[in-house]
């Protein structure tokens, strides 16, 4: 019975013809050769494959080319693009057009005719993707698993969605502004004041604001420096701090902390899980693999373990994917989930598209770089991706990290809306100790006590604020960013 079914559905779906309204194609196209002022009302959203005609897309195209270029679209001034015995709808061409002309809706209507025109293209869209579904699950070739067709029709999917939306343009100032009063209260309410996301360090949140929504953040170091380890830190106060308020829909609205996805290239999430779990519990990571904790460690461990379960911090440790897939499992957690931080370790890690991976390595990080920044503005979270800097560092006698010193530079320092390293002296100064008991080595001790769990983020480009060097206290054993002590509030000494 299910057989004779389908067989009948497939039959329905032959005879059904694809969503279209020829006579509000016709109405527009008239009503723009009538009145040209008509084009720009639909011209920002409307593109010449939204047509089901072929010939009105052609007609669309070529009035849109000759308004661009100053020039009056009209019936008589479009024919000259046409063959003299050229036909549409078995009439010569010149008549088609005067008809369309006399038959036209009025401008103010236009808007409305448009919109209808690319809703109908957009069913179309969603048509052929679900054919195409049906038609690779049926017949999918042996090296294309289900999940990359997944992946492939919410790209599709979400592609649509994005070039389907017109809502864009100008806004007025008063909704501009009314935005930012709403950013305002909402960081007044916040805790700490930010009007973006606190990080749990309060030194760089002052200086940062916090990481502000649809931010790109590039947070950059040579190896060892603990990259890794700041991030980690990050995604864990977020997460832990995460507050939300359900709004009148049913929906929640995220009021303090975050969501955070977690985009593990180099380490499992086992690994992060780790790292994160040695953070907290200031146990040594070194001592949690081999086993060498004794019990009272243990019981801090499983309490720091039963506080992190509920923790809304998700972890994607595959290796070696594509910004595309990278984009396609961000929506997919925002939708499912909900989603407030972005994290990627590490950039040089993602892989582009196979034509941009053709023209260099350089071209395939501007593809990522972009479409990092593109999805951070779509999603509206910040994305905070690490990346590693070239050798020139170790060359210099001041081995501060400087934009220069990125590796393909120009996309990454382009497209970042902040751009952050980190240096510590004491990693580079203790591979100088001088031999023991000699002048140099006093001096040597003397400098190594004032850099020892110290360290350096360096905010090379902010476009929202200042430029400069925050100071943090780093606990190598367990990988711990913290605020640093201020001088003014240590206790007394005593000599």
């Amino acid at each position: 019975m299910s057989t004779i079914r389908r067989v009948e559905d497939q039959a329905t779906a032959l005879t059904r013809s694809a969503p279209h309204n020829v006579e509000a194609e016709r109405q527009l196209l008239g009503a723009m050769l009538m009145n040209n002022e008509t084009f720009f009302r639909v011209s920002d959203f409307l593109e010449p494959p939204h047509f089901f005609i072929e010939q009105h897309k052609a007609i669309y195209e070529k009035i849109g080319q000759l308004i661009r270029g100053g020039k009056v679209a009209s019936p008589i001034t479009l024919k000259t693009f046409y063959p003299a015995d050229y036909q549409i709808a078995e009439m010569p061409v010149t008549q088609y057009l005067l008809r369309l002309a006399s038959e036209a809706t009025t401008i103010i209507n236009a808007e409305d005719y448009g919109r209808i025109i690319h809703d109908l293209a957009v069913r179309r869209d969603l048509i052929r993707i679900g054919e195409d579904m049906v038609n690779i699950a049926y017949d999918a070739p042996i090296d294309m698993p289900p999940r990359a067709q997944i992946e492939d029709a919410e790209r599709r999917l979400f592609g649509i969605a994005e070039s389907g939306r017109y809502e864009g343009g100008f806004h007025t100032f008063s909704d501009a502004l009314r935005e930012a009063i709403d950013m305002a209260a909402a960081a007044y309410q916040r805790d700490g004041h930010l009007s973006g996301i606190a990080t749990g360090l309060n030194d760089l949140d002052r200086t940062m604001g916090g990481l502000q929504r649809s931010d790109l953040i590039i947070l950059a170091a040579r190896p060892a420096m603990g990259k890794t380890s700041l991030v980690t830190n990050i995604a864990f106060n977020v997460a832990n701090s995460y507050e939300a308020a359900e709004q009148p829909d049913g929906s929640l609205k995220t009021v303090n902390g975050g969501i955070v996805g977690f985009f593990s290239l180099e380490m499992s999430s086992e690994q992060l899980a780790t790292r994160i779990l040695a953070e907290q519990s200031e146990v040594s990571s070194s001592d949690i693999r081999r086993g060498n904790i004794d019990e009272n460690q243990f019981a801090k461990l499983a309490a720091v373990a039963q506080r992190m379960q509920t923790l809304p911090l998700y972890i994607d440790h595959t290796g070696g994917i594509s910004i595309a897939q990278l984009a396609a499992r961000a929506r997919r957690l925002k939708r499912q989930r909900g989603l407030d931080l972005v994290i990627v370790d590490y950039l040089q890690l993602l892989s582009g598209s196979s034509k941009s991976a053709q023209g260099g390595r350089v071209q395939e990080i501007t593809e990522i770089t972009t479409g990092l920044k593109a999805l951070a503005k779509e999603l509206a979270v910040p994305i905070i991706a690490l990346s590693q800097l070239s050798r020139q560092v170790e060359s210099r006698d001041d081995k501060r990290p400087q934009l220069s010193d990125l590796r393909e530079s120009g996309s990454i320092e382009q497209d970042a809306d902040v751009v952050m390293f980190i240096y510590r002296d004491e990693y580079y100064l203790q591979s100088r100790m001088p031999k023991e008991g000699t002048e140099d080595f006093f001096k040597w001790q003397a400098e190594m006590d004032r850099v020892t769990g110290k360290a350096e983020v360096i905010i090379g480009k902010q476009r929202h604020g200042p430029t400069g060097t925050v100071q943090l206290a780093f606990d190598a054993s367990v990988t711990r960013f913290s605020d640093l002590a201020k001088e003014d509030y240590l206790p007394e000494r005593f000599e």
